[in-house]
């Protein structure tokens, strides 16, 4: 079992930056395949990016290619999202969240249901 707590949500001016953090708890971090996802008030949850267990693979919905970034270090148990060039469409909470399902496409990696664990998720804002 895995815990996850996000950080790093803020408000931002459009065309800014902001780095989420996930931390998780165990010793197992490194076998897990983490994503994230996010929340706009009134919409459904959707997939934001997805890492592999080694950093190997990366996946990204379409609408952040080029301006967001996954990426994790296993021996400080943390998966970062790193997010550039805001835009007021990506007002939401973020959530971060893992699965030690096995994965080997987009399909699978951006399905909620492929992840088990969840944080509480983190708010960022991007103001116009």
């Amino acid at each position: 079992q895995v815990q996850l707590v996000e950080s790093g949500g803020g408000l931002v001016q459009a065309g800014g930056s902001l780095r989420l953090s996930c931390a998780a708890s165990g010793r197992t971090f490194g076998s897990y395949a983490m994503g994230w996802f996010r929340q706009a008030p009134g919409k459904e949850r959707e997939f934001v990016a997805a890492i592999n267990w080694s950093g190997g693979s990366t996946y990204y919905a379409e609408f952040v290619k080029g301006r967001f970034t996954v990426s994790r270090d296993n021996t400080g148990n943390t998966v970062y999202l790193r997010m550039n060039s805001l835009e007021p469409e990506d007002t939401a909470v973020y959530y971060c969240a893992a699965t030690l399902d096995y994965c080997s496409d987009y399909g699978c990696y951006s399905t909620i249901e492929t992840y088990k664990y969840w944080g509480q998720g983190t708010q960022a804002t991007v103001s116009s």
